[in-house]
């Protein structure tokens, strides 16, 4: 099946270039407030079911803002969320948008076993495609937590029926990160695997974060349009741009203990986030993961056929 078959009704593939310049790769990264790294100490995953969830009332806003600007995006979905949540990963796949994995319940790639590596992935794959009804080709490690330390991952990912990664991110960072990894698309092994890295601007031979999370809400927006259209201009490459559901929700619970940094992080501009997409989406262009890198997703997808 090629990916033009797989696609929802009425949807129209694009290209990564066209008469109005690069189309840049929109992804969703799908956890609640409640299960970000910066946040862990305070919610084991003993107490999950126990905390109310948020998650379906911020996606179905950013289906309505996706919607207005006529875009799809990549929805990188923990299975936890969606075995609790089956009809919103529907909704969002009858929207035309690509279902991903994000892993099974936001177990950081490199804390795991390659067995329980793999049972985390299969299982991942298996419930959003099972609830979903469309295919899962792509995985996002949570955490970013794909390094030097862990590239068997690749292999596993590969064996179990996934096309491409992007769980790289090339920077220097204290709770990820993979400073002096590759910032352009590769084949981590032999096979047909893809990994497209966050993106990155280079200056003064260091990588810049350019890809959002907690750096589109830290910094000023005109910052995160500069570093995007360098890329895009300058390398003639496309970006690829990540958030959260919960950065569009400043009325969620403050969890009190946290460190200066974990708030910091987690809450600056809460408020801010939407009016800051909405300029995003305006000011380029945006597509699913598997649209974007068509030209390599599909030759790895008549591979497999």
């Amino acid at each position: 099946m090629s990916l033009a078959e797989s696609a929802p009704a009425g949807a129209k593939a694009q290209t990564s270039t066209g008469i109005l310049g690069l189309v840049n790769a929109l992804t969703v990264d799908v956890e609640d407030y409640f299960q970000v790294q910066a946040l862990a100490t305070q919610f084991p995953h003993s107490c999950w079911e126990n905390v109310p969830r948020r998650v379906e009332a911020n996606i179905e806003c950013l289906l309505s803002l996706f919607s207005r600007a006529g875009i799809r995006a990549t929805f990188f979905t923990l299975g936890w969320i969606a075995e609790r949540h089956p009809d919103m990963v529907r909704r969002i796949g009858a929207a035309g948008h690509e279902l991903a994995s994000h892993g099974y319940d936001h177990r950081r790639a490199d804390e795991l076993t390659p067995l329980a590596f793999r049972e985390d992935i299969r299982r991942t794959k298996r419930v959003i495609e099972d609830i979903g009804g469309l295919p899962v080709r792509g995985y996002r490690a949570p955490t970013f937590s794909i390094g030097a330390t862990n590239r068997w991952t690749y292999e596993i990912l590969e064996e179990e029926g996934y096309l491409y990664s992007s769980s790289s991110y090339p920077i220097r960072h204290d709770l990820y990160g993979d400073v002096a990894g590759c910032r352009h698309a590769f084949r981590p092994g032999p096979g047909i695997l893809w990994e497209f890295p966050l993106s990155t601007r280079c200056l003064f031979r260091q990588n810049i974060p350019s890809a959002g999370g907690g750096y589109f809400r830290l910094l000023p927006y005109w910052v995160s349009r500069m570093n995007l259209r360098q890329i895009n201009m300058v390398e003639k490459a496309p970006c690829i741009f990540y958030f959260h559901p919960w950065e569009l929700d400043p009325s969620q619970p403050r969890v009190p203990g946290i460190s200066k940094r974990a708030r910091l992080r987690h809450y600056t501009n809460l408020s801010g986030m939407q009016r800051r997409l909405e300029r995003l989406v305006r000011d380029f262009r945006w597509s699913r993961m598997d649209e974007v890198f068509a030209d390599r997703i599909g030759r790895a997808s008549s591979q497999v056929i």
